[in-house]
């Protein structure tokens, strides 16, 4: 045993503690509703045949489905008769706990629809904000003007300016515009990212001089070194911000609940999980945790496939 054993310790505490929330989310989207409640099947649960309760009350048979019906059971009461198509409804609705709970996930809400809404809104904020933080950052680090510690500065205090402050504000303005309940509310305000140029800006201060001299003696204007000088080296670190902007962007629920106030088929993932919340007795939380595990695997595939260049990033090493 090393003398740093507690810091193993403390590490492997830490990952338990990060872990154990997507345990439970996995584990009960394979689970049935009464496994959920009481907590027992261990991870995968039994997967023993259940009923899927909505599906038979809504096939509950009515009076018409009783007269059709009466062909096929010659010389039974109606009694009978709605006693045998409630069975039949029973065995149709029967199913697997994981099957039910993931066609639930993609039956009882859009959720393709929320998935692709997801992929728009990201890829267009982060896409634009690329556009504004690579030349801003690139002015910050590489040119000389008067005022540029100024600017810098000003940077750095609107990284201590919360969300939520500025919530309000944003939501008047847009409402004004009659941009709410649309594309660009979700997308506008976000388009500038203060921790983007940041982050740009100190990578950028890594790059030798002596490259953007070059490419200017041979006659690049600054734009141009901007996009095919800058932007080829600075590739770690997008990688690094695309982590940051997409996470941040996939998973928020507070600034798409303000201002999606009724059109579902602008629902984002995390407001897709609204569609199961109402079930008080708990019969739905495996489609909600089924829904939960659909929208968090792209965020796990993607950091799994750009590791490696995002903790480069991070290191910011403009040139090796």
């Amino acid at each position: 045993m090393t003398r740093d054993w507690w810091k193993h310790l403390i590490l492997i505490l830490g990952v338990i503690i990060v872990i154990a929330p997507f345990y439970m989310m996995v584990s009960y989207s394979f689970k049935s509703p009464g496994e959920i409640d009481r907590g027992e099947g261990g991870f995968f649960g039994r997967q023993e045949l259940m009923v899927d309760e909505r599906c038979v009350k809504l096939r509950d048979p009515d009076r018409d489905d009783i007269a059709v019906a009466a062909g096929r059971f010659p010389g039974h009461s109606d009694s009978d008769i709605r006693d045998a198509l409630l069975a039949e409804a029973q065995s149709d609705c029967s199913m697997r706990p994981v099957i039910f709970n993931y066609t639930k996930a993609f039956t009882e809400a859009p959720l393709l629809r929320y998935l692709l809404n997801g992929v728009i809104v990201t890829a267009s904020i982060f896409f634009i904000q690329v556009i504004v933080a690579l030349p801003a950052a690139y002015a910050l680090a590489k040119l000389k003007f008067w005022g540029r510690e100024a600017v810098f500065s000003l940077v750095l205090f609107c990284l201590l300016i919360p969300v939520h402050a500025i919530a309000l504000p944003l939501y008047i303005m847009l409402a004004k515009l009659g941009l709410t309940n649309t594309y660009a509310a979700l997308v506008v305000p976000w388009t500038i990212s203060v921790f983007g140029i940041f982050l740009m800006r100190q990578f950028f201060m890594t790059v030798p001089d002596d490259l953007i001299d070059a490419a200017r003696m041979d006659g690049m204007g600054e734009f141009t070194i901007v996009w095919r000088v800058m932007l080829p080296t600075a590739v770690p670190a997008l990688l690094a911000f695309a982590i940051f902007s997409i996470v941040a962007h996939w998973n928020d629920y507070f600034w798409p609940r303000i201002v999606v106030t009724g059109n579902r088929d602008l629902f984002t993932p995390p407001l897709g999980l609204r569609e199961f919340k109402g079930d008080g007795d708990g019969s739905f939380f495996g489609p909600m945790m089924a829904t939960a595990t659909v929208i968090v695997t792209p965020l796990i595939v993607a950091f799994l496939l750009a590791q490696k260049r995002f903790i480069e990033g991070i290191t910011l090493n403009g040139m090796k």
